[in-house]
């Protein structure tokens, strides 16, 4: 035999999360994840636009979406596969875009560590992402510069990064992978180093962004109920309460109760608004029971279609940074009896990194003699539009006709006859979907096209041949064919850039490149802080920039009276006389109000470097 040859182009895999992304590599023959210039292994999937043009990606971002959240975008994965335009300092892109610019930090750690130059990427999409999704994923690696030929299921993923140490084992594995935006969870089997995804389920609504913001509402309601006012109002306030939601989210998986104590969320009547409260475990998972059973009821889906007890299953890895929640292992042992808790010595956040970085290098060559084998399952039934009889005495449209079942192992290719509907009929309409319900209207569309050709002949004398062809990657071909003369006609909704024309994908480029033109020019700072503030006084009411101005400054008095405390005693004197000469400028000049407020942001930002360094 032939042995397999490397790929000349570098593969990596890539994990574009919710709420973190991450890329990993082969590295004889392991799966290694690649760090930032930092040496971070996850970076936040937030991108942020500077005043200076500047596209910013990861921890900065995410520390610039309180201060400057018009500038700054996160949790754009729930977005993809929309024709939704999001709005990023002035700039409106497509979910996709946005996501680009993400995986393009990424590439750029890649080419620091591997080298520049062209790169083949596998990236992780949830199992239950919807063909229009999955092409948007593949369309924003395009956009950011790799080749991407293929998307692994993310569940699917994990189990390989698990499978390639565990190869002599024979075994049934749970995937619960609970992430920042969805939930999948998948049921493998590992037998003589062939993985193969039995059954799968899962919603791709629901993960840590929900649990935050049922904290924020807690927050809110909180409010409302001391000041009669509701934050949600005030950007800022509203992306200052999300923060926190997390924060709280956070510390609750590793203590009992968690303090709140913001001392400025919102400014009333020039008076600053404080929030003030102790969550507890106990009332945080209340707050998010109800999404946190239905992840269960999928467990249970997933079992009872793949034929097995929870006496079988072997093992069960906890994948995604919300499994870090104690619920989650609690009620997986408990619900289910699993012989095994929950394995907890496996990085939730890393773990689809490094399985798509598996993936990876079986298409490379670089995992070749491993002899380790994977076959996926197809997430949804996939079927076309046809009539369906009403009472017994008429056939109506409406009705849906599944091709390819569900949990199908992938890749296949399923066909089905057809007859027409009506004498004379020379053209049918294939309306193709995916669901599990009995009626289109309750399914997904996926696209349609028109067969025509067909000799007119009596109804229900012509037969019409569906073919549809489901890829690895979960994306669909479809061919319609007259059966009695061969005439054929086809759509591939696997066009992976979406160039149903190609101007979609180049003014996509066009969109980035105006934004990567706009970081690369340079200038020094003052100009641009100046030229930034210039514009933007420009555009405000003499009205607004007082009321602006004032409302900084009575944010800058309370975060600053909530620090003298905690000071030693030369700072405390420093930033005290500081704060009252900015409440004096309260109600003079605009210049001596902006002056008095930059002196205590400029002491303010030395404090906090100087505990940094600490």
């Amino acid at each position: 035999m032939k042995k397999t040859s490397k790929s000349q182009k570098p593969i990596i895999g890539i994990d574009l999360g919710t709420t973190n992304s991450s890329a990993a590599y082969i590295k004889d023959g392991q799966a290694e994840i690649i760090p930032s210039p930092g040496g971070e292994r996850i970076i936040p999937s937030v991108v942020h636009v500077d005043r200076a043009g500047k596209v910013v990606v990861g921890q900065d971002a995410a520390d610039a979406l309180i201060a400057m959240p018009g500038r700054t975008i996160a949790a754009v994965k729930r977005k993809m596969g929309s024709e939704e335009h999001l709005e990023v300092a002035g700039k409106k892109l497509l979910p996709e875009e946005v996501s680009a610019l993400i995986l393009k930090e990424l590439k750029e750690y890649a080419d620091n560590l591997l080298g520049p130059g062209e790169k083949e990427a596998v990236i992780s999409v949830p199992a239950h992402f919807a063909d229009a999704q999955r092409k948007a994923t593949k369309k924003a690696g395009e956009l950011a510069g790799f080749t991407v030929e293929r998307v692994i299921n993310e569940p699917t993923a994990a189990a390989m990064a698990f499978g390639l140490s565990n190869l002599d084992q024979d075994q049934h594995i749970l995937v619960y992978d609970l992430g920042g935006g969805t939930f999948d969870v998948s049921l493998v089997e590992m037998m003589e180093g062939v993985l193969e995804v039995k059954a799968s389920a899962g919603d791709n609504n629901l993960g840590g962004e929900d649990f935050d913001w049922k904290l924020v509402e807690l927050f809110v309601g909180n409010m409302e109920d001391k000041y009669g006012v509701n934050p949600m109002e005030d950007l800022r306030a509203k992306t200052l309460l999300k923060g926190e939601a997390e924060r709280v989210k956070k510390e609750l998986s590793v203590k009992e109760t968690c303090s709140v104590n913001l001392p400025a969320v919102i400014v009333k009547d020039d008076q600053p608004l404080d929030l003030e409260l102790e969550v507890s475990r106990n009332e945080f998972v209340e707050l998010i029971k109800d999404s946190l059973e239905k992840t269960l009821g999928c467990v249970e889906q997933v079992l009872e279609d793949a034929s097995l007890d929870p006496e079988e299953i072997d093992e069960v890895l906890l994948v995604g940074g919300s499994t870090r929640i104690p619920w989650v292992r609690e009620a997986l042992a408990e619900n289910f009896s699993f012989g095994n808790k929950p394995r907890q010595d496996i990085n939730p956040e890393e773990a689809v990194a490094l399985g798509v970085a598996v993936q990876a290098g079986l298409k490379s060559g670089e995992l070749a003699e491993s002899g380790f084998i994977v076959t996926d399952v197809a997430p949804y039934s996939l079927g076309i539009a046809v009539l369906k009889g009403f009472q017994g005495i008429m056939m109506v449209p409406g009705g849906f006709h599944t091709i390819i079942p569900k949990n199908t192992t992938i890749p296949v290719t399923r066909s089905d006859r057809f007859s027409t509907a009506a004498d004379g009929q020379t053209v049918v309409e294939i309306e193709v979907y995916q669901g599990e319900k009995e009626g289109t209207r309750d399914n997904y569309p996926l696209g349609e096209f028109l067969l025509s050709g067909i000799p007119p002949r009596p109804a229900g004398q012509e037969e019409v041949e569906v073919t549809f062809h489901y890829n690895i990657n979960g994306i669909l071909e479809v061919q319609a064919r007259c059966v009695s003369n061969n005439k054929a006609m086809g759509v591939s909704l696997k066009d992976a850039l979406d160039r149903k024309s190609e101007g979609s994908y180049k003014e996509s480029l066009e969109r980035l490149e105006t934004i990567f033109d706009a970081a690369e020019e340079p200038s020094e700072e003052d100009m641009d802080d100046f030229l930034a503030g210039f514009q933007e006084m420009e555009e405000e009411s003499q009205e607004g920039i007082k009321a602006r101005l004032k409302k900084e400054a009575l944010l800058a008095i309370a975060d600053g009276k909530e620090l003298l405390s905690r000071l030693p005693q030369k700072a405390r004197k420093e930033l005290a006389e500081l704060l009252e000469s900015l409440e004096g400028a309260l109600e003079g000049p605009d210049e001596d109000l902006q002056e008095a407020l930059n002196e205590v942001l400029d002491l303010l930002i030395e404090i906090d470097e100087g505990d940094e360094n600490e």
